[in-house]
C-alpha cells in the first residue's frame, strides 16, 4: 500500500479504510437529521433579521472590511508590474507544491516546500502529512495564506491604522477557511464521521441550533460547560455583604477571616466590561479571597449591567456613583476617611481619571492605587484599535438605539482577537465532532456577558481610544480638565508580558504619566491569566525594577530587571501593607453602621445579558 490509496493485494485500503463509509442508510439517515437542525439554526437566524429586532450586527461589519482590503487591491492594481510580480510569486508557490506532491508520488520524501508554524495545533494529525490528499490541502492553504498576509504587508501609501485593519480582517479570512474548519479536508473530522456514520454531525448541529436561539439570532459559541457554574455557589462565593446600593452599583463589602484586619480599607474598582467575579472565581483562584486572608478589609463594586434607563449615563456618573460611592460608603461602614484603592483593566482607567479629578478638588481620601493592566496612555493601545475609527464609532452608535450595547458585542471582539484560540477551536470540537466543552470557571465568566451604556461606551471609546485624552492633559469631566501630573501618591503598575488588550508597552508608558513614580511589575501570560495567578499554583514569573524614567522603553527596563518566580500576589502585599496601617480588630460587613442589604454577591452580578 502507497500514499496514493491504491488497495493491497488483499483488496485492502489500509489507511485510507478509515476515510471509507461502513453504513450507508446510517449514514444518509444521520446526515438529513443534522441538516435538520441546520435548518432550525437557520430559522433562528433568519427569524429578529425579518422582524427588525436585531439591530446589533457584531463588531465587524462587511463593507468596512471589503472597502479595507479593496485599499490593498487598489495599490497592487495600480502597477501592471507590482501585479505580474504578486502573481508570479504565487504562481511559483503553488508549482513549488506541485512538484513536491509529483516527488511524493515517484516514491520519494521530500521536505515540503511550506509547513506549518511549530504552534499551530491545526495539523497535528499524523495524516495531515501522511496522506497527499491532507498534505496537499494543508501547503496550499499555509501558502496562499502566508502570500495573503504578505500582500497586505508589502502595500505602500497605507496609514497604519488602515494596514492594521487588513492585516486583521485578511487574518480573521484565512483563520475561516481553514481545511481544518470543514469536514471533508479535516482527517480527524472525516474519519470520526465515518465511524460515527455521521453522529457526531447531529450532535453538532443540534448544539449549533441551540447556541444560535441562545444568541436570539447571533451565534452564541459555547465555550465550556456552564452547567456545573453557578455565580454564588461555586463563584463569586467569598462571603460577604452588599451594604450600599444605587442605580448604578453595589458595594460590597466581604467578611473577615481573622481577629484582626489592617486599618486602611482597600476598595477595588472592577471593568464594567464584563463582571467583577473575574478577581473571585473559584476559592482557590479567588484574589478577593485571597486578600481577605492577608487581613484587608475589602470592598468592590458590583456594577449594574445597563439597561434602557441607563443609556445617557456616562464617565462622570461612573466616578460619582460608582467610586465616590464607593469612598462614602467604606468611611460610613468602618469609620476610614482613607482608603487604598485597586482598578482592573477599565477600572483602573476610571480609577485614574477619578484620582486626577480628586487631586484637582484636594480630596486626599485614596491613598495608594494599585493599576491591573490598566492603560491611561493609549499611544499604542494594541489591538482592540481595530474596532475604533469614526467610520466605525458611527456604525458602533447606530447599534446603540436602545440605549446600550449588546454584550455579545463585545464578547465576540474579544475572541476574534484570538479567533485561532477561542472560536475555531470551539466550532471544531462543538459543531463538527459534536462533543461538549470541558468545564471551565473562567471561560463561564468570560461568556456572562455584560452590556455597556451608550454614552459611556461612546465616552470611552472617543476619549481614550480615538483621541487620547486623559495622558495629553485635553480630558474634561463635568467641566473640569484633568492633570495626571497632579496624582502624587504611590502607584502599583502591573502589566502582563502576552496581553492583547492591555498591552505591556502601553502601560508602561502610562506608568509615566503621575505625578509620582510608579512601582512597575510585569507578569508572564496574558490579561487574565497574569493577573488570577495565585501563589499556591506555582506558575508563571514576575519582573520588577526601578521606577520607568521618562527616557527609556520597556525593553530597557526589562534589561536590568529583576525575574522572580511563581506569583505576584505576595510582592504586592509587601507593596501595600506598609501604607495599610496598623492591625485593628476585624470589622464586620456594613460595622454595626450600615444595614446589610444582601448576601454577597448581590443581586446586580447575577442579571444576565
Amino acid at each position: 500500500m502507497n500514499d496514493t490509496g491504491e488497495p493491497g493485494a488483499d483488496g485492502a485500503f489500509g489507511p485510507y479504510d478509515a476515510y471509507t463509509v461502513r453504513d450507508p442508510e446510517a449514514l444518509s439517515r444521520n446526515l438529513a437529521r443534522a441538516l435538520e437542525q441546520l435548518g432550525k439554526a437557520a430559522s433562528e437566524w433568519l427569524e429578529p433579521r425579518e422582524n427588525g429586532t436585531l439591530v446589533d450586527q457584531g463588531p465587524i461589519s462587511f463593507p468596512e472590511v471589503a472597502a479595507t482590503i479593496g485599499k490593498i487591491s487598489e495599490y497592487w492594481l495600480a502597477d501592471p508590474a507590482r501585479i505580474m510580480e504578486a502573481q508570479t510569486r504565487f504562481v511559483g508557490g503553488c508549482f513549488a507544491i506541485w512538484a513536491n506532491t509529483l516527488r511524493r508520488m515517484a516514491g520519494e520524501t521530500p521536505q515540503p516546500p511550506v509547513a506549518p508554524a511549530e504552534a499551530d495545533k491545526r495539523f497535528r494529525d499524523a495524516d495531515w502529512s501522511r496522506h497527499l490528499f491532507f498534505d496537499v490541502m494543508k501547503q496550499f492553504y499555509l501558502f496562499s495564506s502566508r502570500w495573503a498576509e504578505d500582500m497586505v504587508a508589502r502595500a505602500e501609501g497605507l496609514d497604519p491604522h488602515t494596514r492594521d485593519k487588513a492585516a486583521f480582517y485578511v487574518k480573521q479570512i484565512t483563520q475561516a477557511v481553514s481545511p481544518s474548519n470543514f469536514v471533508l479536508t479535516n482527517p480527524e473530522l472525516f474519519r470520526e464521521t465515518m465511524a460515527t456514520n455521521g453522529e457526531n454531525l447531529v450532535r453538532g448541529m443540534r448544539m449549533f441550533a441551540e447556541d444560535m436561539a441562545a444568541g436570539r439570532g447571533q451565534l452564541r459559541l459555547r465555550q465550556a460547560d456552564y452547567s456545573g457554574f453557578e455565580v454564588g455557589r461555586n463563584l463569586a462565593a467569598t462571603p460577604g455583604k452588599v451594604v450600599a446600593e444605587n442605580r448604578l452599583c453595589q458595594i460590597i463589602q466581604y467578611a473577615p477571616a481573622g481577629e484582626t484586619v489592617l486599618r486602611r480599607p482597600l476598595l477595588i474598582v472592577p471593568p464594567w466590561i464584563n463582571k467583577y467575579y473575574i478577581l473571585d472565581l473559584t476559592p482557590e483562584k479567588s484574589l478577593i479571597a485571597w486578600m481577605v486572608e492577608q487581613g484587608h478589609t475589602v470592598f468592590v463594586i458590583s456594577w449594574v449591567n445597563p439597561t434602557e434607563a441607563h443609556a445617557a449615563l456616562d464617565w462622570r456618573d461612573y466616578i460619582e456613583d460608582g467610586i465616590l460611592f464607593g469612598l462614602d460608603t467604606i468611611e460610613a461602614a468602618t469609620g476610614e476617611r482613607e482608603v487604598n484603592a485597586v482598578g482592573y483593566c477599565v477600572g483602573g482607567t476610571l480609577l485614574s481619571a477619578a484620582l486626577a479629578s480628586l487631586a484637582g478638588k484636594g480630596d486626599d481620601r485614596i491613598r495608594s492605587a494599585t493599576l491591573l493592566t490598566t492603560q491611561v496612555d493609549f499611544t499604542d493601545p494594541g489591538d482592540l484599535k481595530l474596532f475604533v475609527d469614526e467610520t466605525q464609532l458611527e456604525l458602533i452608535e447606530a447599534s446603540m438605539a436602545k440605549g446600550y450595547l449588546e454584550g455579545a458585542h463585545m464578547a465576540t471582539a474579544f475572541n476574534l482577537l484570538r479567533a485561532g484560540d477561542l472560536i475555531w477551536p470551539y466550532f471544531v470540537n462543538n459543531y463538527l465532532r459534536g462533543k461538549e466543552p470541558l468545564p471551565f470557571d473562567l471561560l463561564y465568566w468570560n461568556a456572562d456577558a455584560t452590556r455597556m451604556s451608550r454614552a459611556n461606551h461612546l465616552f470611552y471609546l472617543r476619549n481614550f481610544y480615538l483621541k487620547n485624552k486623559l495622558v495629553e492633559g485635553t480630558l474634561e469631566i463635568g467641566g473640569e480638565r484633568l492633570d495626571l501630573s497632579r496624582v502624587t501618591i504611590p502607584i502599583y503598575e502591573l502589566a502582563t508580558r502576552e496581553d492583547h488588550i492591555a498591552p505591556a508597552r502601553s502601560v508602561f508608558l502610562g506608568s509615566r504619566a503621575f505625578g509620582a513614580e510608579a512601582t512597575y511589575v510585569l507578569t508572564g501570560s496574558g490579561h487574565i491569566a497574569g493577573v488570577v495567578n495565585p501563589p499556591s499554583r506555582g506558575k508563571y514569573q514576575y519582573w520588577t525594577g526601578p521606577a520607568p524614567s521618562r527616557h527609556e522603553t520597556l525593553d530597557d527596563w526589562l534589561a536590568h530587571a529583576t525575574e522572580t518566580k511563581g506569583s505576584w500576589w505576595p510582592h504586592w502585599q509587601a507593596w501595600i501593607e506598609p501604607q495599610s496601617g496598623e492591625r485593628v480588630p476585624a470589622r464586620q460587613p456594613g460595622g454595626g453602621r450600615l444595614s446589610p442589604i444582601e448576601d454577597a454577591p448581590g443581586s446586580y452580578v447575577k442579571v444576565r445579558s
